[in-house]
């Protein structure tokens, strides 16, 4: 199968050769390809450039990927980032919030959804996926996680306990700007085109315990897709970040989404028990991060092993790492995971 061939069929739950290798990945696709891991967020035609020549010499399938982080908090609103410098900055680093305290919120407004941020470049990357004829995609945070990186994510937990009012200020902004965005690439692609996907780290159970997630992060999930469903958005991907597995009940009984969508899950949540609880959607995940950075490419073959052995037992699953790809993983530990798709990885 071609690699378009491959992911409609498994969108549409038909057959296929063997399990499709997703990579997950930003400033690993600009380092490979010789050039600063900053130009994953600065420079649209590098990183999309980037992206063509290491997904084919991976033999990656075409799963959208995201560019350089797009609708967020902390730009979108008026707060600071920076680029990452050297080698052991893999993403922007934060300077300054723009909720400091209760009173920054009166003054917060929602930003212009065309300007804002970081929102110029991934226009500009997502014009270099529609003119590849390639699936355009629409990365945002969710809801919860935007409004935790508005203001800071312990301020923001203080507030959830003391003061909820404002965080269901921060989220409703969060939701109303995240919504905004999807309607200028709607404007400007449509929606056949169009892969959108949301990131959730701050709603792991790290963070959150299940209650909180389910009271405050979970409507805001629903209300999400009652649009995108209005839109008729039809392709959608979820990354279930860090240890979330007591989130997974309310998560499974809500199930907002349209299906098959893609679920992405961290190493923390093993891959028959998300299909246990997502049997219409399409698991993706869940290697180590650390495991690609560190090796050796033995151990990440063998982590890749068991995970396909797991996976081709799901309705539809995606190999793939649990997180982002870290930008400078050795070659060979990246390729690990390749090898054991060709190895272990055909469907009779």
């Amino acid at each position: 199968m071609t690699s378009r061939e491959r992911i409609a069929a498994l969108f549409n739950h038909g057959k296929l050769d063997r399990v499709p290798i997703g990579a997950m990945c930003i400033g690993f696709n600009t380092w490979n390809a010789g050039y600063a891991v900053s130009d994953t967020y600065e420079d649209p035609e590098k990183a999309f450039n980037g992206i063509l020549w290491t997904t084919e010499q991976y033999g990656w399938d075409g799963i959208p990927q995201y560019p350089g982080h797009s609708v967020l908090g902390v730009p979108d609103f008026g707060g600071e980032v920076r680029l990452p410098k050297g080698e052991f900055e893999g993403t922007l680093i934060l300077k300054s919030h723009p909720v400091v305290t209760e009173k920054d919120i009166e003054g917060l407004k929602l930003p212009d959804p065309r300007t804002a941020g970081r929102i110029p470049k991934a226009m500009a990357f997502a014009k270099l996926q529609a003119a590849h004829k390639l699936p355009v995609f629409y990365y945002s945070w969710s809801p919860f996680t935007m409004a935790g990186t508005i203001t800071s994510m312990e301020q923001f937990c203080k507030w959830l306990i003391r003061k909820p009012e404002l965080c269901k200020i921060l989220m409703d902004m969060a939701l109303e700007h995240i919504c905004n965005g999807l309607q200028y690439w709607v404007d400007t692609f449509g929606v056949e085109q169009l892969f959108v996907w949301v990131a959730a780290p701050s709603e792991s159970n790290q963070v959150i315990s299940p209650k909180m997630m389910e009271k405050f992060a979970l409507p805001y999930y629903v209300e999400y897709h009652r649009r995108l469903k209005a839109l008729g958005v039809k392709r959608f991907g979820l990354h279930i970040c860090g240890e979330q597995n007591q989130n997974l009940p309310c998560l499974a009984e809500a199930s907002p989404w349209m299906h098959p969508s893609v679920l992405s899950f961290g190493h923390e949540v093993d891959i028959e028990t998300a299909a246990r609880y997502f049997p219409d959607d399409i698991i993706f995940g869940n290697i180590e991060p650390a495991a690609f950075q560190v090796g050796p490419p033995q151990r990440v073959y063998e982590l890749c092993k068991a995970a396909i052995e797991k996976g081709k037992r799901t309705q539809g699953f995606i190999l793939g790492p649990g997180c982002g790809l870290p930008p400078t993983a050795p070659a060979a530990n990246v390729y690990a995971m390749t090898k054991a798709v060709h190895d272990f990885g055909w469907y009779e």
